[in-house]
């Protein structure tokens, strides 16, 4: 899968929310941040420069990328070689809807990533925080039949009976929820339900499917959760692409645990001797509202330690 037929790009979502501007433009529309919320944490947008080493990651362990898309909100990294042609910034202007923006909900933004132009039928799709962690070929997220090949930890969802619009599950937090409200959205189109949890890491999708799933299959849901300028509860997810995709026979499942897709929480006090214990081949650092100052404070030296050498996508 090497050859143009079968190029392979990876898409990132990326905020820069130590940038002033940008913080300016986030609280006329939405006000303050909620510190502690799940939904519009500093944690959500605070930059420690994990796109920079991401990219370092990419091109050290999967150089057969062909192209690199990094959708901003009137943002570019100022480490960024623009004149690279492997790189593309992509601003929200140019795929989503005028009634979506501005938009600081990442579920949002992710409906539309197939109107990119340029975009590949087979991508990645990666968040600033993850990471490849090892030698990686093409056939690790693509099938030899071209399919893409989701990822799933044997964690179940269940399969309570609750109406698709309610609330669902007492206990379970908001994306539980939505991984839950996907797969009862999959089983309505396909009668075939998906109970396992998708890892949180380097996804693989085919662009027709994708397209298929936001402006056929879920178009209805797409346009309810588009107006959430900000994560809401109830809003619609991606995951359901994914489990559309295994339910209409066009992707492969394939049941991971820390060795191959690892999370590592900002809050944990031992990042190199959590990622010694399992060498990964992908690597999620993951922020969250639990996560103090003096916590991300450590993760440009771990960051640094792993990926030392400059990239061709840096200045």
């Amino acid at each position: 899968m090497n050859n143009d037929e079968f190029a392979i790009d990876l898409v990132y979502l990326w905020v820069d929310g130590n940038d002033p501007a940008w913080l300016a433009r986030k609280r006329a529309f939405t006000g303050d941040f909620r510190e502690g919320s799940e939904t519009d944490s500093p944690a959500r947008y605070e930059s420690n420069d994990e796109l920079l080493y991401s990219l370092r990651s990419a091109e050290m362990y999967a150089p057969w990328i062909r192209q690199v898309f990094i959708v901003t909100d009137g943002q570019t990294p100022p480490w960024l070689d623009t004149s690279n042609p492997r790189v593309t910034i992509v601003d929200h202007r140019e795929i989503l809807p005028p009634e979506a923006l501005p938009c600081y909900n990442a579920s949002v933004i992710e409906y539309f990533l197939y109107k990119i132009s340029g975009l590949s039928e087979r991508f990645l799709l990666s968040n600033d925080d993850t990471f490849f962690a090892a030698p990686l070929s093409p056939d690790f997220f693509f099938a030899p039949d071209t399919n893409p090949i989701v990822r799933l930890k044997r964690k179940v969802l269940g399969k309570l009976r609750q109406p698709i619009k309610k609330r669902f599950a007492i206990g379970y937090g908001q994306y539980r929820q939505m991984l839950f409200r996907s797969a009862r959205l999959v089983e309505r189109e396909t009668g075939k339900y998906i109970s396992s949890i998708p890892h949180h890491n380097i996804d693989a999708y085919r662009k027709s499917d994708y397209k298929h799933c936001a402006e056929v299959l879920f178009v209805n849901e797409v346009k309810a959760s588009q107006r959430n300028h900000t994560r809401a509860e109830g809003d619609f997810h991606r995951s359901a692409f994914s489990f559309y995709a295994l339910a209409a026979g066009h992707a492969h499942a394939r049941y991971v645990g820390r060795r191959e897709s690892l999370i590592i929480r900002v809050n944990r006090p031992d990042f190199m001797g959590f990622y010694e214990k399992y060498r990964p081949k992908l690597m999620c650092l993951n922020d969250n509202q639990r996560a103090t100052a003096d916590d991300r404070r450590r993760i440009k030296p771990f960051l640094e330690a792993l990926f030392p050498e400059k990239s061709s996508f840096e200045k």
